[in-house]
């Protein structure tokens, strides 16, 4: 990955992907690490997704749940859409996506990174547990999530903007690599603006995060009355602030290291922060299934809904069907019930009928003796 600097720029730094690196260790691990947590992290982000949407659709959504599906939203993206073009660029070691994908593809990568950040940020004014549905309004209010989640990515787009600006694909011998050069005449401007960007967009928001996360623990799990429930919610949103924080560390302080105009990190640093970056992603439906008792039953009932679904494909007792408001059920249970009850007899009249057959019963045991002197004097009668 030697490359020579040109004159005339500050910085000269690779865009998309370490490039022009030797060996096919890298060239064939780094993508399959990649395309092995894109594939994770996209299923467990859309499972998170349709448990929100079916929450929503039945009416227990909360404003936590909606800031949560917005994240799992940009995890979604991160990894859809980002996550694959690194790998390409590992595997083909240059640059072969074309110069406008060259031009956005950091700028809209620290579009989403910072937007998580935010989003996460703007949870800790949102209310943590449900409302009871009453006639007077839903359970979150919709316009101040949605005028916030505006606001996240307006600010999250602009932010990145330098990235967009300085990002170009030059020609290295036969090899077409993107880079990102600063001009000598920007370099005071941007090692200022380099140096309040990452605070801003990620120091900050996500240290005021865990703090805020971690004295609202403590007062919930001291002084709240019933914590259960309301600990639990603010824990989740504890592990999600502090693994992102943890995660993308090294991402931030590489990029910004290499802003700066110190030395380059070596290699595999900057290979290692853009693998937990997309870890990240990957890593948030994980802490929402495990440690979230709403995504937890909702998970539950997904798989409950789609075993029975395929168990109705093969005739089976276990999974009964149901029409309408269950009618096949309750005559089944009739019929059976009917069933039941023929082969079953009372003690009482079991004996009585028992008597009426027994010709030999005594007297003394006979439960109608009148109807035994009724037909002993029908019987002189006859004789006489």
């Amino acid at each position: 990955m030697d490359i020579n600097r040109p004159a005339n720029v500050s910085f000269f730094d690779f865009i998309g992907g370490v490039q022009l690196l030797q060996g096919e260790d890298i060239r064939t691990a780094v993508p399959v690490i990649l395309i092995g947590i894109c594939v994770s992290g996209a299923v467990g982000n859309l499972l998170v997704l349709l448990i929100f949407i079916r929450d929503f659709r039945s009416g227990r959504g909360s404003e936590v749940k909606a800031l949560l599906a917005s994240l799992a939203s940009t995890d979604l993206v991160i990894l859809l859409l980002c996550a694959p073009v690194r790998a390409v660029t590992y595997y083909k070691q240059s640059w072969t996506l074309g110069s406008f994908v060259c031009s956005t593809t950091d700028w809209f990568q620290h579009s989403c990174i910072i937007a998580k950040t935010l989003i996460l940020a703007a949870t800790t004014r949102a209310k943590h547990t449900l409302v009871p549905s009453t006639a007077t309004g839903p359970l979150y209010s919709p316009t101040w999530i949605h005028g916030a989640l505006a606001f996240i990515w307006i600010v999250s787009m602009m932010f990145p903007i330098p990235q967009l600006l300085f990002a170009s694909s030059v020609q290295q011998g036969r090899d077409t690599i993107c880079v990102s050069e600063m001009p000598v005449c920007a370099s005071d401007f941007m090692s200022l603006f380099y140096k309040i960007y990452p605070t801003a967009a990620f120091v900050g928001p996500a240290i005021f995060t865990v703090a805020y996360y971690t004295k609202m623990l403590h007062a919930a799990v001291n002084h709240a009355p019933s914590p259960q429930h309301q600990t639990k919610v603010i824990l989740v949103l504890l592990c999600l602030s502090g693994a992102l924080g943890l995660l993308l560390l090294p991402e931030w302080g590489t990029f910004t290291w290499i802003r700066l105009g110190y030395a380059r990190p070596p290699v595999g640093l900057l290979i290692f922060g853009q693998v937990l970056l997309y870890a990240c992603s990957s890593l948030s439906p994980v802490i929402l299934m495990t440690m979230y008792d709403d995504v937890r039953q909702g998970l539950i009932n997904i798989w409950l809904v789609f075993t029975c679904r395929s168990k109705k494909r093969v005739p089976s007792k276990q999974c009964p069907k149901t029409e309408g408001n269950g009618a096949e059920v309750g005559t089944n249970a009739v019929v059976n019930a009917v069933l039941q009850g023929k082969e079953k007899t009372f003690p009482d009249v079991e004996h009585f009928w028992t008597g009426r057959r027994n010709t030999h019963v005594e007297e003394e045991q006979d439960p109608v003796p009148w109807e035994r002197e009724e037909k002993i004097v029908a019987g002189v009668g006859v004789l006489v």
